[in-house]
């Protein structure tokens, strides 16, 4: 049977065996489940063989776990709910599952939504029935459980409605663009944050306990592994068992900087080029621009770049903030984001890289309006929800004589030939949208300009028509309601 597997780590080493952890019925030859008190293999990796066995042994996640905390409120009581676990890499949602498993004195089965499918989801609901029948509960785990599709995450749904099964699924990535709201409904979703640093030092100090004896690991050494693990606590064990195993094999007196440099591979920070880490730094860049910080814009620019998006999305974007968040208060961003994008095709990276930097620079330096982008997007709402209003007779085209019969361009007024190129008291929307505004220019940059000009063109309307001119409103600030 797939799917029925011992769980690997997200934190550490084995669970020791609640009592009466027995699992209801055997599995096939070749695949294992029962208990949260399967214990690690003496060859299996470091990281799985330091897992808390406790809760009080969990390094991070303090807001969840902590005294009075909602997950260690609900241990102590005894009653466990459906769950999701949120988090990066090897933060603790195995570890966690495993623990609440262990806690309320019930079979654990695991699954992996990337080795399973509908068949395993009922051999496994099968098995928490025949638990049923003898009077145990069953907690159901399933990792990666965003890689689930529709219709096996329905699988789950009546039986975590009638009780049957707890469920605890683990996920990278946002529950609310990738599960079901149905079992989002039935489950509460608990936030794991990255490790920090003081934590991330914790777990040094337990796996150099783990491998004593080892020769000595100065203080830069230590920070560059807490470095290169990125907040992710199993790979940081992974890093200082390897590193060690080197110094072991090297026979070296201790371990410095420089030695741990050169035994690691160059680290990949955590990025996802189609998860929230993605979305979550590029708005970090667009937010950057926005908020006039050419540091904040440098670095996250940097920080993708690093992690590996593709700088031709990064000039889309780039050019996409000209447009959107400096808009005609400095035309000249727009030339410079198209320039930028131009020469990193022309350089490639890294040469083109610096390109890019320029232009989030300027960008973030730049006078800033939104106007003509807020302008777009009434004007499209209004005509998505509005009646199909006719162009005005003086406005349409007439180049047959039978359009000009039927009044077609009569009474136009060419622009040119009036006074400093005006018509004034013109009229160019169609009626019953006469007065309305919709691009209100910014008293910053080149739009102090347009507003001033605009502002003496209303006043020549007005005169002509023989009418007050309007005061611009309140959206004339150019402000953003994101």
């Amino acid at each position: 049977m797939r799917g029925f597997r011992p769980v690997t780590g997200d934190l550490f080493g084995g669970v020791p065996a609640a009592p009466g952890m027995a699992a209801a019925g055997s599995p096939p030859s070749g695949t294992r489940h029962g208990t949260a008190g399967d214990g690690p293999a003496l060859h299996a990796p470091l990281a799985e063989r330091l897992r808390p066995a406790r809760l009080s042994e969990v390094i991070g996640q303090r807001h969840l776990v902590g005294p009075g905390m909602p997950l260690s409120s609900a241990l102590a009581s005894g009653r466990m709910h459906s769950m999701i676990l949120w988090g990066p890499p090897g933060v603790g949602k195995t570890t966690l599952a495993r623990l609440i498993a262990a806690s309320v004195d019930a079979d654990f089965i695991a699954l992996s939504a990337v080795l399973s499918g509908v068949k395993d989801i009922r051999e496994a609901v099968e098995r928490a029935q025949s638990a049923a029948r003898a009077g145990r509960r069953t907690l159901l785990f399933v990792d990666e459980v965003h890689r689930f599709n529709k219709s096996q995450q329905d699988a789950f749904l009546p039986h975590v409605e009638s009780g049957l099964i707890t469920f605890i699924g683990a996920t990278t990535e946002n529950p609310s663009f990738e599960m079901n709201s149905a079992l989002l409904s039935r489950a509460q979703v608990y936030v794991l944050k990255p490790l920090s640093h003081d934590e991330l030092v914790q777990v040094v100090e337990r796996a150099l306990a783990a491998l004593e004896p080892h020769p000595p690991i100065g203080h830069d050494a230590r920070e560059l592994l807490i470095g290169h693990a990125d907040g992710d606590a199993r790979r940081l064990i992974n890093l200082v068992d390897q590193v060690v195993a080197v110094a072991r094999a090297s026979a070296v007196a201790a371990i410095d900087q420089a030695f741990a440099q050169k035994t690691l591979a160059q680290s990949v920070r955590r990025f996802d080029k189609g998860g929230d880490q993605f979305y979550d730094q590029i708005s970090a860049l667009h937010k950057s621009v926005r908020g006039s910080s050419p540091d904040a814009a440098l670095y996250w620019l940097v920080r993708m770049l690093d992690g590996g998006a593709d700088p031709r999305y990064l000039a889309r974007r780039i050019v996409r903030m000209a447009v959107e968040d400096i808009g005609l208060a400095d035309p000249r961003a727009w030339r410079i984001a198209l320039d930028a994008a131009e020469t990193w095709e022309r350089l490639g990276s890294p040469e083109g890289d610096l390109a890019l930097a320029n232009a989030v620079v300027y960008l973030a330096c730049a006078a800033k309006s939104n106007a003509a982008y807020r302008a777009f997007n009434e004007v499209r709402a209004l005509v998505a929800q509005d009646e199909t209003r006719p162009v005005p007779m003086h406005l349409r085209n007439a180049p047959t004589k039978l359009m000009k019969s039927l009044g077609h361009g009569e009474g136009y007024r060419y622009a040119h030939d009036e006074a400093d190129g005006h018509a004034a008291g013109e009229r160019y929307l169609p009626d019953g949208l006469d007065d309305r505004r919709f691009y209100h220019p910014v008293a910053r940059g080149l739009e102090a300009g347009i507003a001033e000009k605009l502002a003496r063109l209303r006043e020549r309307d007005a005169a002509a028509r023989g009418g007050a001119v309007h005061p611009p409103d309140a959206a004339g600030d150019g402000s953003a309601s994101d």
